[in-house]
């Protein structure tokens, strides 16, 4: 039992490290990194909270907004986000053919089309934010529900780049409790959601987890580590965007 504890405390700090750049000892150490995807959800919570405690600095909405999604940004390194914008670089300049798309994905550089895809998601989350600052939707467990979609996605979705990061994290993980953890995750949402705002999010969830595996598979055969990414944030910002209309509708 001591030994499954230390093992799943190992993944618990590789899925830290990974997601966020919170200062976790040796989390690079623990092998195979497919049996941390369990985890995606705590850690999701664990900066869900953190936003949280943000929101509570006395200042207006707008700028409590900005320094949300500044601190967003700061504790996930911008990982995300890059990946979001080499997707929207690779997609565009891709032109529809496998070998360039993955090409630029690879190019560290971010052309127009990424810089674009950042400055949407980031207005459209500081915009969301601002509206649902006098509300009690429960927007801190978006984090949480976005990982615990994304480790789904990781287990279904094939992975195209042999030695890249996600090699092998499907052949490692342990699906059942990867499903348990996205279950556990809705049902939260479901509960702690005012009217039917849990299901909303599940329903949107979803739909943007469809669109972009029919995207990936489509064009690439399957997902790379950008791609995952981008989907983190299609996800936060589709989620947010809805719950903030959301919650207008239901105000007015």
């Amino acid at each position: 039992m001591l030994t499954l504890l230390r093992e799943e405390w190992r993944y618990l700090l590789l899925a830290t490290g990974l997601l966020t750049r919170l200062p976790v000892p040796h989390w690079r150490t623990a092998p195979a990194p497919g049996r941390s995807l369990h985890w995606y959800p705590l850690v999701g919570l664990l900066l869900g909270l953190s936003l949280l405690a943000m929101s509570t600095l006395p200042a207006p909405a707008l700028l409590s907004a900005v320094l949300i999604t500044v601190a967003w940004v700061v504790l996930t390194g911008g990982l995300h986000l890059d990946g979001l914008a080499d997707c929207a670089d690779a997609w565009v300049g891709g032109l529809g053919d496998r070998e360039r798309t993955l090409r630029i994905m690879k190019d560290p550089a971010c052309g127009p089309m990424g810089v674009l895809a950042l400055a949407a998601v980031l207005l459209l989350k500081v915009s969301a934010l601002a509206a649902l600052s006098a509300g009690d939707a429960p927007w801190w467990l978006i984090p949480v529900f976005s990982r615990a979609l994304l480790a789904t996605a990781m287990i279904t979705t094939p992975y195209v780049r042999p030695g890249g990061m996600g090699d092998g994290l499907a052949a490692t993980a342990r699906a059942p409790a990867v499903i348990a953890g996205l279950g556990i995750t809705a049902l939260a949402a479901v509960v702690l959601s005012p009217g039917g705002l849990g299901w909303l999010w599940l329903l949107t969830g979803c739909a943007v987890l469809a669109l972009w595996r029919r995207a990936m598979v489509g064009r690439l055969g399957g997902y790379t580590g950008d791609g995952a990414g981008a989907l983190v944030e299609l996800l936060e910002v589709a989620l947010l965007v809805t719950t903030a209309v959301a919650m207008y509708g239901t105000a007015r």
